[in-house]
């Protein structure tokens, strides 16, 4: 038997000119992966935000004696150690345990050590952009770049503040739920609207974010440089809480963004073991074939299981790893061909060299978003096409090949 195999500039190819076209309703998903590619060390690699197992190792420095006691010893009984578990489990003891003793620590001590872990998250994500260009800034450089006829919608499970300071920076105007300044209030019937001109950047966090708290009546507010925080933080009260204001119109605007006719969600630095969110996507791209979601993952597709399960369940996912692909729910490992265009070949290097793909990071992919608009853009007369490169995925391609024309 043939072994099957994807070529990556048949899909890149595609991809380009739907990212420069400026009539896809287009979503950006970001999860933790993103703020990783930021170094900020100088001898070696140091992530402006780490990822899991270095927030875990964070969290850990932070706690006193006791704590870390308890800690650890909640992690020995979890096969994984996975960090989220045990939060988790700290919480559910915290939750029905009352005055008797589990490590020593009642209820009372549990509830502490749940917000001295909350806190120690907090203090990690809380960072500035450094001034040099950052992935977020050539995120933006790319919105900013092309004129749209549907306003980018980003969706983010980060509570940091990376994305809103690089909007700020270059007076991109956003709106992320909240009306006001002093104690900005959820304002819900704009998100379910979604009437603001084009240019406005829709940004959804949807696992709250630095700077929220409970204000008056119980209502999740918005405060400048607020030490509390009601951030949904990695733990099993997350279906719960999102099921309540003002995650659940988040949440809403995320399933009926899916649903609307004609859209491509591009995920970056995000795992898919959210499952709330996962379901959410496979729930919604069902429903619309005409939907799609390209995932951009960082490892090989065999350490991509989460990514993996979802690309298998629906064919409008494609998730793209580093040795391979699964496209229309067939997985095969990576092989070029014929360059698709003139001069592709430094296109090319832009996302596979070493017959490697490339843009699972998020700095290399927000790179070849940034570029895409500039030397390539939608000077379609000046390259050769050959259609034969073009995506088979047809839902993704239905309104771009009819628009190109107008280019």
């Amino acid at each position: 038997m043939n072994e099957s195999v994807h070529n990556p500039d048949q899909y890149m190819f595609g991809f380009r000119q739907i990212i420069t076209n400026g009539k896809k309703k287009i979503g950006i998903l970001l999860g933790a992966g993103a703020p990783v590619s930021i170094n900020v060390g100088k001898d070696a690699w140091e992530p402006l935000i780490p990822n899991v197992v270095g927030l875990t190792r964070a969290i850990k420095s932070d706690l006193s004696e006791e704590d870390l006691r308890v800690f650890n010893e909640i992690e020995s009984s979890i096969e994984d150690k996975n960090f989220e578990k045990v939060l988790s489990k700290i919480r559910a003891l915290a939750d029905v345990i009352g005055t008797s003793k589990v490590h020593g620590y009642d209820s009372i001590k549990f509830t502490q050590l749940t917000d001295h872990i909350c806190n120690s998250i907090k203090k990690v994500v809380d960072r500035e952009l450094p001034p040099s260009p950052t992935p977020y800034c050539e995120l933006v450089s790319w919105i900013n770049g092309i004129n749209r006829k549907h306003g980018i919608e980003v969706f983010t499970t980060n509570y940091d503040l990376l994305l809103e300071q690089s909007l700020e920076r270059v007076k991109t105007p956003y709106f992320d739920g909240f009306s006001g300044s002093r104690n900005a209030f959820f304002d819900p019937s704009s998100i379910s609207r979604n009437d603001l001109p084009p240019r406005w950047v829709r940004l959804w966090k949807l696992h709250g974010s630095i700077g929220w708290e409970i204000g008056p009546n119980n209502e999740v507010i918005r405060i400048p440089h607020s030490q509390n925080t009601s951030m949904v933080y990695p733990s099993h009260i997350k279906y719960d809480q999102t099921q309540a204001a003002p995650f659940s119109s988040l949440f809403e605007r995320f399933k009926n963004f899916l649903l609307e006719p004609d859209t491509l969600l591009i995920s970056s630095g995000f795992s898919f073991a959210d499952a709330h969110i996962t379901s959410k996507i496979i729930e919604s791209l069902i429903a619309n074939p005409s939907s799609a979601l390209f995932a951009f993952q960082f490892n090989k597709i065999s350490e991509e299981s989460f990514a993996r399960e979802i690309a298998m369940k629906c064919p409008n996912v494609s998730v793209f790893c580093r040795d391979g692909a699964i496209i229309n729910g067939v997985e095969a490992k990576w092989r070029t061909g014929i360059l698709p265009a003139k001069n592709w070949q430094t296109i090319r290097e832009e996302y596979f060299k070493n017959e490697e793909f490339l843009l699972g990071d998020f700095k290399i992919l927000t790179r070849f978003l940034a570029t895409a608009g500039g030397e390539f853009g939608i000077k379609f007369e000046e390259i050769a096409l050959d259609m034969s490169y073009l995506p088979p995925d047809a839902s993704l391609l239905q309104k771009v090949e009819g628009d190109n024309s107008d280019a």
